[in-house]
Order: structure tokens, then C-alpha cells, then sequence
């Protein structure tokens, strides 16, 4: 028994050096730890802050998205660039939650990871004054588009007054219009009653000679009593003296028409169809033209008033007698006296 408790005393105890090794590395693990808590919590409040600034740059961006939508039809560049923007952010989130879950297991990419963020803060920031920019521009837009719309009140209160004048201006046009009626019926009127008045003088001065007649409201004269065959002289005295008489109702007539009455003692000169054979007149409308103004020369002589006569020539166009006999040729060669309007 005195051997074995030798042996025992003089063995080697390894038991507190193990206790102390293994404190040691207890503790090491402790303190390696207490290092990854303090590097979590510092990386957390980091991505945190980011959190709350892109929280607030959404808001900012959800602002400038309802003042685009405004005027969608004048901002399609401002809108191009906040989709852009989106895109960016979101690729910008992406990145984050990429980052942050390296972060949940970071070991030795820590320093790495600090850098993305860095990387990332920096992109934010840029996108930040973006935005800024963005909403300048938008702001700008806006007091472009309000100056428009001052102006186009403007314009539509000038419209409505120069519509108000047109139709003030329609309305003295129409009365002066139906005035001007009244007044021009009046007249026809007043040139009616000389013309009927006119036409009866002549009646009784002419006679009934069948070479004269009346053909609604014109005197019609056939041309064998002012003009030989193919000519448009007046060399017949019997002519000349009808024309006398005609003359002077004519002069009285212009005293007693009031001035403002616009009437004129119209003289047409008309031809058969057959072809005319003279080296003077070249047709039968130079003619009837040729003839007209004789007669208009003539009372122009006598004292009738240039401004009261006019000359047309018709030639064989306006035919009263449409049949191909020489009664119907004689009736067609004629002088008409009207008396019209100017």
C-alpha cells in the first residue's frame, strides 16, 4: 500500500493547466464575440440611416411622380428621367439588401462590405441631387404652365369682346341692310312710276306706227326707219325726227327724275342672222354695236346727257322672231330703248 501511494504522489497532475487553457480560450471567444456584436450593431445603425434616406427620398420621388402626372403631355423628359430614377433606386435597394445580408454574416468581407456602403451612400446622394434637379425643372414647367394659362385667359377675353363687337357690327349691318332695301325699293319705285310715265309720253308722241312697237318694258324700233341696209349712218329725216321728239322727252324726263335716282336710257342695237357683206363691219355684232352708238351720238346732240345713255350692240343673238322669213328677219332688226338702272 506504501508503494501505490508513492507512485501516486509522484505522478504529474494536468488538470489545472488544462482548466486554465481552456479559460483562456473561453475568454478569447468571449472578447471575438464581443468584437462581432459591437461590429453588428455599428454595420446595423449604418444600414439603418440608409433606410430612413431612402425612405424620404421615396416620399420626395412619390411627390414629384403626382406633380408629373399633371402635365404628362409637356413632361415626357421629366418623366423619362424619375423612371430612370427608379430604376436606379431600386437597383440601389437590391444592392442594399445584398449588402445587408453579407452583413448578417460578416467575418472577414467586413471591410469590403464597409466599402459597398460607402459605394452606396455615395449613389444615393447623387441620386438625391437628381431628384433635386428633377423637381427644378418640374417647378419650372409648372410657371411656364400657368403663364400659359394666364395668357389663354387673356386671348378668350379678347375673343369674347371682339365677338360682342361682331355681332353689335352684324346687327347695324343688317338694319342699315334693310334700310338700304327699303330705300332701293323706294327708288325702283320712283323710276317705275317716270318709266311708265316716260313710255306713255312716247306713246303719244310716236303714234301707233306699225314700225314702233312696245315689247314689255322696252320701245322697239325697227331699223329700216333710222338705217339703210348694212349701214349704221342715220340718214333718213323720217328717223331723225322720231329721234327728235325722243330727245327732247328725254331732256325733260332728266329734270324731273331726282338726282340720286341712278337710271340710264339703255339703246340696243340687234341684227338678223345672215351674214353680213360690208368691208366697214367685219360681223353682224359690229353692227348692231355701230348702230346703237348712232343713235346715242345723236341724242347726245340734242342735249341728253352722256351719263344718262348707254350703247350695246347684240347682234343676231337676241332674235324676238325666231322663224328664217324676211317677216321674221325684218322683226329681228331692231333698236330697243329701255330705261333701267345704272
Amino acid at each position: 500500500m506504501a508503494i501505490a501511494r508513492a507512485r501516486r504522489d509522484s505522478g504529474i497532475n494536468y488538470w489545472p493547466g488544462f482548466v486554465d487553457a481552456l479559460s483562456t480560450l473561453v475568454l478569447g471567444i468571449i472578447f471575438l464575440l464581443t468584437v462581432f456584436v459591437v461590429v453588428q450593431f455599428y454595420l446595423t445603425q449604418e444600414v439603418s440611416g440608409k433606410d430612413t434616406l431612402l425612405t424620404r427620398l421615396n416620399a420626395q420621388i412619390a411627390q414629384l411622380t403626382d406633380l408629373l402626372s399633371l402635365e404628362k403631355t409637356d413632361k415626357l423628359s421629366v418623366e423619362e428621367q424619375l423612371a430612370q430614377l427608379r430604376s436606379n433606386i431600386a437597383t440601389t435597394e437590391n444592392e442594399r439588401d445584398r449588402y445587408k445580408s453579407m452583413y448578417d454574416n460578416v467575418g472577414s468581407g467586413a471591410a469590403s462590405a464597409q466599402g459597398k456602403v460607402t459605394e452606396l451612400t455615395s449613389q444615393l446622394d447623387a441620386e438625391k441631387r437628381l431628384a433635386a434637379r428633377t423637381l427644378a425643372q418640374v417647378e419650372v414647367l409648372s410657371q411656364q404652365i400657368a403663364a400659359l394659362r394666364r395668357q389663354l385667359a387673356a386671348l378668350e377675353d379678347a375673343l369674347d369682346v371682339s365677338e360682342k363687337k361682331d355681332r353689335e357690327s352684324q346687327t347695324r349691318i343688317t338694319d342699315l341692310g334693310q334700310r338700304l332695301n327699303l330705300a332701293l325699293a323706294q327708288r325702283v319705285q320712283e323710276l317705275s312710276r317716270y318709266r311708265s310715265d316716260f313710255f306713255g309720253r312716247l306713246r303719244t308722241i310716236l303714234g301707233n306706227r306699225p314700225d314702233i312697237r312696245i315689247v314689255g318694258d322696252r320701245f322697239v324700233f325697227q331699223s329700216e326707219v333710222f338705217f339703210d341696209s348694212g349701214q349704221a349712218l342715220l340718214n333718213k329725216p323720217e328717223g331723225r325726227a322720231e329721234l327728235d321728239q325722243l330727245a327732247a322727252a328725254l331732256v325733260e324726263l332728266e329734270r324731273r327724275i331726282p338726282g340720286e335716282i341712278a337710271w340710264v336710257l339703255r339703246v340696243d342695237g340687234h341684227t338678223d342672222i345672215r351674214p353680213i357683206v360690208s368691208a366697214a363691219y367685219k360681223s353682224n355684232w359690229d353692227l348692231s354695236a355701230a348702230r346703237a352708238i348712232s343713235v346715242v351720238q345723236y341724242l347726245i346732240s340734242k342735249g341728253v346727257s352722256p351719263q344718262r345713255l348707254v350703247a350695246a350692240g347684240f347682234g343676231e343673238f337676241q332674235p324676238i322672231d325666231p322663224e328664217t322669213n324676211d317677216a321674221a328677219f325684218g322683226r329681228n332688226r331692231r333698236i330697243e330703248l329701255k330705261l333701267t338702272e345704272r
